[in-house]
């Protein structure tokens, strides 16, 4: 049941991906067509500066998911419903700070753009995108919360993909008719009102959640724990635009956001695959269950660790080729970085070979014990990028994330085999230099590949085809040298669930 259920929350969480990464492509330029990159680099800016709230899951809400692991284990109606009563009280508290937040913000960055833009037309703005991201993630949050821990994100996320399609007609067409941004962002907010709405109806019947309960705040102490986690993470992920935003300009913040939005799509890609896997990994935990719990993540990192790999060394290969076509007739700012891009595209691969292990440490609820490690990564980067953007510009910004990511991710590896699984680290440094070797064997490969111009959309996808076709036949050859028994294992969990199911569909059919 762990299995079918792990594959829906993946396989829909895969095409709410798609569907966001589609739909992202499309309005950034069309915005920087139509309106200048300096107005898309403003927005980026804003979306970075408000962004924390989108993130929330990622401390707090790991927090949440672990101390409802047990209870939704045990059909304990009672603790999920003062568990869901705590959490809805502490981000009604978290709203009240957004809130001052965003007034700041409001205030603040008119300042910062004021060469650019008018105050009140950033002012504005920025009230804007910040109601909207309020609206879309504060009210319906712990709803969320509690499908993704019943390993039901398949619900949500399906919700997510019909709110998405929409949003992205509506702003298409007002863009069109060249309809003031303001607008244009004042519609999506009201959109996106209408996810929690829907959250909360099926929430309400599908569980008898207890209403009048009293809220039991020891289920989630670690809740500040969770919360420095996610401040750290904020910071990390929000600091390049922040840096640029202060020593260069608002151009270069548009550049940068292009590059972001294809890493971070490829990235969010990547996290889909893991993203029924932390519920599981919470259900063997709450049942003690140690064997299975070692077993499955062995074939987890295996897996984890080859879509890594194929993803971005093919991302490594195309992101140049597809920015050329993407920004095509754009002449306001040089939109053509080879090396920021394929450092920014490591950092992202670092950033995604510490999933299964992320996960596993979610599942176990160490928030308070991996806490100070999430604050040094920020550091790091913070500090690394002050300095190395004074000489590099970009590449300076790109070079502190990475340098960030790498900490972060070796600091998970240590602390989950020393601490949850008791196993040797060299396990996984063992994967990590057997798929950087495959990367570098790839690349050899394809300096053989044929040459082609691309200058279209259809030329770059055929080309795509096939440097990732040969990259993922290259990459699972060397892997399954080094890791017959784990690729064997994955194949034989897949085969039980694809048999599962025609025995189900046989059932229902007499």
């Amino acid at each position: 049941m762990r299995s079918k259920k792990a594959l829906a929350n993946i396989m829909v969480s895969l095409l709410l991906q798609l569907t966001t990464i589609i739909c992202g492509f499309i309005v950034p330029i069309l915005i920087i067509k139509t309106y200048g990159s300096n107005v898309n680099g403003v927005i980026q800016t804003i979306s970075q500066f408000l962004g924390y709230i989108v993130l929330l899951e990622a401390g707090v809400g790991g927090v949440v998911r672990a101390a409802l692991y047990k209870p939704l284990a045990k059909k304990d109606i009672v603790l999920i419903s003062s568990t869901l009563k705590a959490t809805e009280k502490f981000f009604r508290l978290i709203g009240y700070v957004f809130i001052g937040y965003l007034i700041i913000v409001a205030i603040g960055l008119p300042i910062l753009v004021s060469e650019d833009f008018d105050k009140i037309f950033t002012f504005t703005l920025v009230l804007i995108i910040g109601i909207s991201l309020f609206a879309e993630y504060y009210f319906g949050i712990t709803y969320q919360l509690l499908l993704q821990a019943d390993q039901r994100l398949f619900i949500s996320s399906g919700l997510q993909i019909i709110i998405t399609i929409i949003n992205a007609i509506i702003v298409v067409v007002l863009i069109k008719f060249h309809a003031n941004i303001h607008i244009v962002k004042l519609c999506s907010t009201a959109i996106f009102v209408l996810r929690p709405i829907f959250l909360h109806i099926y929430v309400k019947r599908k569980y008898k959640i207890i209403k009048d309960c009293q809220a039991n705040n020891n289920t989630i102490k670690q809740k500040w724990d969770g919360l420095g986690h996610h401040l750290a993470y904020f910071l990390n992920n929000n600091s390049d635009i922040v840096v640029l935003i202060f020593f260069t300009n608002v151009k270069e913040v548009s550049v940068y956001s292009v590059y972001m939005m294809i890493v971070t799509g490829v990235r969010n890609i990547v996290t889909t695959f893991s993203s029924g896997i932390e519920a599981a990994f919470g259900n063997m935990i709450a049942k003690g269950e140690e064997k299975a719990l070692n077993r499955n993540f062995n074939i987890f990192e295996f897996f984890s660790f080859y879509i890594t790999t194929v993803f971005f060394t093919s991302t490594a290969l195309l992101i140049i080729p597809f920015i050329s076509v993407y920004t095509s007739g754009i002449t306001d700012v040089n939109y053509i970085r080879p090396l920021f891009a394929y450092i920014f595209v490591a950092a992202g691969a670092a950033y995604c070979i510490r999933l299964p292990y992320h996960s596993v440490v979610i599942a176990a609820g160490h928030f308070k014990q991996t806490r100070n490690g999430a604050f040094i990564e920020a550091l790091i980067n913070i500090l690394l990028s002050v300095v190395l953007v004074n000489f590099y510009g970009l590449v300076g910004v790109a070079i502190g994330t990475l340098c960030a990511m790498l900490f972060r991710t070796l600091q998970y590896i240590y602390y989950l085999s020393t601490n949850i699984l008791n196993r040797s680290i060299w396990k996984s440094i063992k994967r990590i230099i057997v798929n950087v070797s495959s990367v570098i064997a790839n690349v050899i490969l394809l300096k053989y590949f044929p040459t082609v111009d691309i200058d279209s959309y259809i030329n770059w996808s055929i080309y795509a085809f096939q440097v990732t076709a040969v990259t993922a036949i290259v990459i699972l050859v060397i892997n399954y040298l080094f890791y017959y028994e784990d690729m064997k294992n994955l194949i034989e969990i897949v085969k039980r669930i694809v048999k599962r199911k025609s025995k189900s569909q046989g059932e229902e059919g007499k």
